[in-house]
């Protein structure tokens, strides 16, 4: 196997550099039109760092569910989850985090890099209510890279045809993999037939 080890190596590998396009649509702030991404998007995925390793979590609510405060801040309320808090714990020992937004029909996505702090501001967490269900915290980032991606990915797994969807009953539920996981401690049929109604009540 014909490993790259040397940067020079992997810059003659994709030569030449990126142009001038490739490299002005990164900028330390959140542009006018950066901004009406975000706020078309009802799905992100967020990415962290702690001494355990990596981690990559889906965030998704209506379009513009993460917050632009100004040009440098963005706020992504913590909604319900399985408790975890991987993404959390990572934070408070590694503030640096990368979101990648997905924008449904789009082909452009959208990435920003910077450092994030958790709030647990009454005021701030009731601004994030949905009914009367306030996020238990809030993550504040201070953005220090955005930039877009070009559509090449999304175009070539065909991420938004219908046509190449999955068919649900080709893919194993999450009961199975649980049950399987679990060597039968856990009823994977009772555990698929109960998560409708448990997270039509958590969603928020």
């Amino acid at each position: 196997m014909n490993m790259v080890t040397t940067l020079a190596e992997l810059e003659k590998i994709y030569a030449p550099a990126p142009t001038r396009a490739f490299m002005a649509k990164e900028v330390g702030y959140i542009s006018v039109h950066y901004r009406k991404l975000i706020e078309a998007s009802p799905f992100a995925i967020l990415a962290t760092a702690g001494p355990e390793g990596l981690d990559c979590s889906p965030r998704g609510d209506k379009p513009g569910f993460v917050r632009v405060v100004d040009e440098r801040t963005l706020i992504i309320p913590d909604r319900r989850g399985n408790n975890r808090i991987d993404s959390l714990r990572n934070i408070l020992r590694d503030p640096r985090v990368a979101l990648l937004f997905l924008i449904p029909g789009s082909g452009t996505t959208f990435r920003v890099n910077g450092k994030a702090t958790i709030s647990a501001e009454p005021t701030l967490l009731a601004s994030f209510e949905v009914g009367d269900k306030p996020p238990r915290t809030a993550i504040v980032i201070s953005v220090e890279a955005a930039y877009f991606q070009c559509a090449r990915a999304i175009v070539r797994s065909g991420l938004w045809d219908e046509k190449r969807h999955v068919e649900a009953d080709m893919l194993p539920t999450p009961g199975k993999i649980l049950e399987s996981l679990s060597r039968s401690e856990i009823d994977g049929q009772a555990y698929d037939a109960e998560w409708p109604g448990r997270a039509s009540k958590t969603l928020w």
